[in-house]
């Protein structure tokens, strides 16, 4: 039998490679456990492809890849990069082009990208208009520091602070978000004069010295000295235990300014839908009560908008705003680039004067290409109305999986919003026992038949879909179709 079931795969692998990837031919894969269910099953059945979902058609066709192969790649990689460094899945994928919300591998295949290389492709791959700005500045100036004037760091901040409420207008470059919450907590204990932070559990903002005390998993913890972070308890609506009632998570926080500190504080940070934690929004009015206290403790409120930003959530440009908060600092970066590195801190002026006692400086913070590039970035967003995008397609997305969810006990939660959407796997919906083997099958399930997806959760059991902004209807029902298929035949 075992060697049926490897016979029938590498028959599966022979028609797809002789098959070209222009004509959006899918083959229809089978799972373990299907193929080991009887003699018959084994093989594939060519006359009932018609029941595989077809991707959308795409006009585009990406040059012939003369690279280093796959398996060259992995080689190098072993030898040369990190041991810490892992991949997706089984068989690791080779990409070498990017067209707007697709993905193509070193034979040319399109792949539907639905993470974005983890929530950062907001435009699309390679957008013209941004590749443009960046290959125009790059023929002008590509670095010299800003103690030097330059007008793409100062149209881009410009820009920048049009975009966020109240007193939020002086902008400091970083080049990734770890490095802007690392500023950010920073600036929070110099305004202040206080050591503590707030952030909550099963949250992410980093994996540096002081973000590293501020993430609240231990899969992302190292066992190095981390002080001075205290970690409320987290507002889950799917796990927690009360539900959805913000006010009464809100209260935890209260309680650790008064039993785990002097009564002061320095700040506290939270990511309005939790990304790395699994697609976790906040539950409501949770914010507004959290912000009351630490203000009331002398603290600043700080808003992780890494994930969350840049339009993503289709109902507001920032994550916050849903909450009906406005913060005291925000920080940004992923979207911020559409893929290039860097990140921002955005405060008020009274705050950004902390900087000012001491010599801060960031040599790369405020690169003319990448800010150049981000300038773009806003512009596309807002002339190809991606926000309005992100909400409308979202929400379609949001309601197809919901569906999906009642066809398929293996699916205990779908929640998200716009295009930062998460759907949580369990084997058992009364115990929310996480699914953490089937995630995987899924995954590659998935990947097989032309979808990429990313994964998330403190069990690893979430699937994160947060595609280029630019996502369709069209992509939405293939991805549904494809993730429909798969469990169907598990």
């Amino acid at each position: 039998m075992q060697r049926e079931i490897v016979l029938a795969m590498e028959k599966m692998k022979r028609i797809f490679q002789s098959t070209p990837s222009h004509r959006n031919f899918h083959p229809r894969p089978r799972c373990f456990s299907q193929l080991a269910h009887s003699h018959t099953q084994s093989a594939l059945k060519e006359n009932d492809d018609f029941l595989v979902p077809k991707m959308p058609h795409f006009d585009y066709t990406p040059p012939p890849y003369t690279g280093p192969s796959t398996a060259e790649i992995s080689k190098k990689r072993k030898e040369y990069l990190s041991p810490s460094i892992f991949h997706l899945f089984k068989n690791p994928l080779n990409l070498v082009d990017g067209k707007m919300q697709y993905l193509y591998d070193e034979k040319g295949r399109r792949y539907l990208d639905a993470f974005g290389g983890i929530a950062t492709v907001c435009c699309g791959h390679c957008h013209p208009d941004v590749v443009a700005a960046i290959v125009n500045q790059t023929n002008r100036l590509q670095h010299s520091t800003v103690l030097y004037l330059n007008h793409a760091i100062v149209d881009f901040a410009e820009a920048l602070a049009s975009k966020l409420p109240g007193d939020l207008k002086v902008v400091f470059f970083t080049n990734s978000g770890t490095e802007a919450n690392e500023l950010a907590l920073m600036m929070a204990r110099l305004y202040t004069g206080c050591h503590d932070i707030i952030s909550i559990r099963n949250g992410y903002h980093g994996n540096a010295a002081g973000t590293m005390g501020a993430t609240a998993q231990s899969n992302y913890k190292f066992n190095t000295v981390q002080t001075g972070v205290h970690h409320a308890l987290n507002p889950d609506q799917y796990r927690g235990v009360f539900g959805s009632d913000g006010v009464k998570y809100a209260r935890d926080v209260q309680e650790i300014i008064d039993y785990g500190t002097c009564g002061r504080v320095a700040g506290f940070i939270a990511e309005a839908i939790q990304g790395v934690g699994g697609i976790l929004e906040l539950a409501p009015g949770y914010l507004p009560a959290v912000y009351g206290s630490i203000r009331k403790a002398g603290g600043l409120c700080i808003a992780d908008e890494v994930q969350s930003g840049f339009a993503r959530t289709g109902s507001h440009f920032w994550g916050f705003e849903a909450n009906g908060v406005v913060p005291d600092i925000v920080t940004m970066a992923k979207g911020i680039g559409n893929g290039l590195p860097i990140g921002a801190v955005v405060t008020t002026p009274e705050i950004a004067k902390v900087l000012t006692y001491r010599t801060y400086f960031n040599t790369f913070g405020g690169n003319p290409v990448c800010t150049a590039g981000g300038l773009a970035v806003l512009r596309v967003i807002e002339k190809e109305k991606l926000q309005q995008n992100a909400f409308v397609v979202g929400s379609y997305l949001k309601e197809r999986l919901t569906s999906l969810k009642e066809k398929h006990e293996l699916i205990g939660d779908v929640r998200g919003r716009g295009l930062m959407l998460g759907i949580e796997l369990v084997t058992d919906r009364q115990l929310k026992a996480p699914a953490k083997a089937e995630i995987l099958h899924v995954m590659d399930q998935m990947r097989e038949m032309g979808v990429l997806i990313g994964k998330g959760g403190f069990h690893g059991n979430v699937f994160r879909i947060t595609p280029p902004l630019c996502f369709t209807k069209e992509d939405a029902d293939f991805l549904v179709g494809v993730m429909d298929y798969i469990m169907s035949k598990m």
